[in-house]
């Protein structure tokens, strides 16, 4: 079964698309084709778009779903004649704030990716902090970071270090733990100084080794005996160490994510 799920807005879509795409996740038996489509701020694009989704509902035989964050009451009007279910993301959840707070709201197009909020400003300096302090390149900043990830290679510390960044405003650098460093069976004296900020990522070994094939096949990096003996080593550093840790094996960047925020304390940069 099959369906076309639409995240519209008059803005970058992102918020349209962050919330349908979490409802949706709830109907694993369907596969939705979702498609993002944003800046409809004419009514001329709205005519286009509604267009377009009713010769794909006609052909599917099946009405669209259709999110939106669309704040022009004309253009909404338009939507409106779209062969589908429209869920307003905005009135639904602005209706009863508006009633609970005693006040009306802005409705202004992107207000909470605006380039001029604290927040974005915060994100961007952030990913630039983990873009320059990533796979251990740089280490002398790193009495600025809010969280050091650690662990071997390709267990997810550079992704998890930009979403962290992305979402929540941290500035996460990350150190491979090399066979080197495991030599003296302690940490490496630039990472001594920040262990309070260390949190570290395993992975089990098998599903290491097939990542690391993909980027060098056949190799003794990616060998089954050497990702065994390397997350074996990196797990006993972090429990003779204390560094708590958790591992990536089953989880999502999201889920990582919100797991170091909960287990370290940080708290996501202040919102404007």
């Amino acid at each position: 079964m099959k369906r076309f799920a639409y995240f519209v807005s008059d803005g970058t879509g992102i918020t349209a698309e962050m919330l349908g795409n979490s409802l949706l996740a709830q109907f694993e038996a369907i596969e939705f084709e979702r498609l993002t489509v944003p800046y409809i701020d004419s009514v001329a694009k709205a005519e286009a778009l509604v267009d377009k989704i009713n010769r794909k509902a006609e052909s599917s035989g099946q009405p669209a779903i259709i999110f939106d964050t669309i704040i022009d009451k004309d253009i909404r009007k338009i939507l409106g004649q779209a062969n589908g279910l429209n869920i307003d993301i905005f009135s639904a959840f602005l209706n009863p704030l508006e009633q609970a707070l005693g006040v009306e709201s802005s409705y202004r197009v992107g207000k909470s990716h605006s380039a001029l909020s604290a927040s974005y400003v915060a994100r961007i300096n952030s990913v630039n902090f983990a873009l320059d302090n990533d796979d251990g390149a740089r280490t002398r900043h790193y009495n600025e970071a809010d969280v050091i990830l650690v662990g071997v290679s390709r267990c997810g510390k550079t992704p998890t270090c930009l979403y962290l960044a992305m979402q929540y405003g941290i500035k996460a650098a990350n150190y491979p733990l090399t066979e080197e460093d495991m030599a003296d069976l302690k940490l490496p004296p630039v990472l001594e100084k920040q262990r309070h900020k260390l949190f570290g990522l395993t992975i089990d070994p098998d599903r290491l080794s097939v990542i690391r094939h993909e980027r060098r096949a056949n190799s003794r990096y990616a060998s089954l005996k050497q990702c065994y003996h390397e997350v074996d080593e990196v797990e006993m550093l972090f429990e003779r160490e204390q560094i708590p840790y958790i591992s990536t094996t089953d989880k999502s960047v999201e889920e990582i994510s919100t797991r170091i925020m909960a287990e370290t304390g940080l708290q996501r940069r202040l919102q404007t």
